[in-house]
């Protein structure tokens, strides 16, 4: 994703990027900005769309014009087009299709829904509304895992990989990803969310991973759901990007996030933290002895040590913070800014 992550990210704590619901989020289809017929090019279609963008309030307006005009003509991004294709007219159907998409754009929908696929790592994912869209820090809690996976305890399995649980899959971003890089790992997918897991299967289907991944709904935060794991435990890392937003922000999220996003997957509750207490409840009886890995807020890393602090019976100790940094965003969303904790069982 070295290309497309140079553009925006989502939102929350870097708190010059906090942008609210600004911009309005009933625009019209967009039909008063149809380029006039004529001979346009893909550089002349960017231009427009970013002068219509800007107008209309719409982030990040020459990125997401890119984006979408590179989509019709067969690319990931408008500088990977071959010069001839930037400068010769589009044909008629590819210019409906760009006006198509950019209506879209002025309902404020984000750029990865528009396109219907979006890039995590490497890997091409399908996206689509209202799953959750992976953000540019969710690799770097990935690559942390990859750091950490050969350095950890875990006992050599009949596959010779780590069996990992992921909570909360989404589109399957992280749980794919690891595949694609631990050869010899498996993972558990777990989502309560219908659309995360379908959207999972789909993900796992086109990157032909299916036989290494068991995709299981489940909502972590039921009593007693652990249960239903543990026939395929015990496991040897858990990962999990939770909801974590504090409730009193969700507000705060720009119209893309809060209009088309699944809000189950990014309110957290009062601190942020219902999910998170979960996990690490069920933690102890579903891991070996490796460790959890979760994406949080930057205020996390001080709630959670109080509150493993308040339950000495759970044998959990976090060891490990990182702070990402606010620079990366995505396109259509504000900055979503996170820390990531390293959590492993007490000896």
């Amino acid at each position: 994703m070295k290309l497309w992550g140079r553009v925006l990210r989502p939102l929350l704590s870097c708190p010059e990027r906090i942008r609210g619901a600004q911009g309005s989020t009933s625009s019209s289809s967009g039909q008063s900005h149809v380029p006039l017929a004529g001979l346009w090019s893909a550089t002349g279609l960017v231009s427009h769309w970013t002068e219509v963008f800007k107008k209309r309030g719409i982030p990040e307006a020459r990125e997401s014009s890119e984006y979408i005009v590179a989509h019709v003509l067969g690319a990931k991004t408008f500088q990977s087009l071959k010069p001839v294709l930037r400068t010769q007219p589009l044909t008629p159907w590819q210019l409906r299709r760009v006006q198509e998409l950019c209506s879209h754009r002025l309902q404020r929908m984000p750029v990865q829904y528009i396109l219907g696929e979006w890039d995590f790592r490497g890997l091409s994912l399908k996206m689509m509304p209202p799953v959750f869209i992976p953000r540019p820090e969710t690799e770097e809690l990935v690559e942390w895992v990859l750091e950490e996976v050969p350095q950890s305890p875990c006992v050599t399995r009949a596959q010779g990989g780590p069996l990992i649980l992921e909570v909360g899959c989404g589109s399957g971003a992280i749980a794919l990803s690891l595949l694609s890089l631990l050869p010899e790992s498996q993972v558990i997918a777990v989502d309560q969310g219908e659309a995360a897991i379908r959207l999972t299967h789909k993900n796992a289907q086109r990157l032909q991973l299916q036989d290494r991944i068991r995709i299981v709904r489940l909502d972590v935060t039921l009593e007693g759901s652990w249960t239903h794991l543990l026939p395929w435990g015990p496991v040897d890392l858990i990962v999990s990007n939770p909801p974590y937003i504090f409730h009193q922000d969700m507000e705060q999220l720009a119209p893309e996030i809060r209009s088309y996003e699944d809000v189950a997957a990014l309110d957290g509750g009062e601190e942020g933290m219902d999910v998170i207490t979960h996990i690490l409840s069920l933690a102890p009886w579903l891991l070996k002895d490796s460790g959890i890995f979760l994406e949080v807020d930057p205020r996390h890393p001080e709630l959670v040590s109080s509150w493993l602090q308040s339950r000495p019976g759970l044998p959990l100790s976090l060891m490990a913070v990182r702070k990402d940094f606010c620079g990366r965003q995505l396109p259509g969303h504000d900055r979503l800014s996170s820390a990531a904790l390293q959590l492993a069982p007490l000896s």
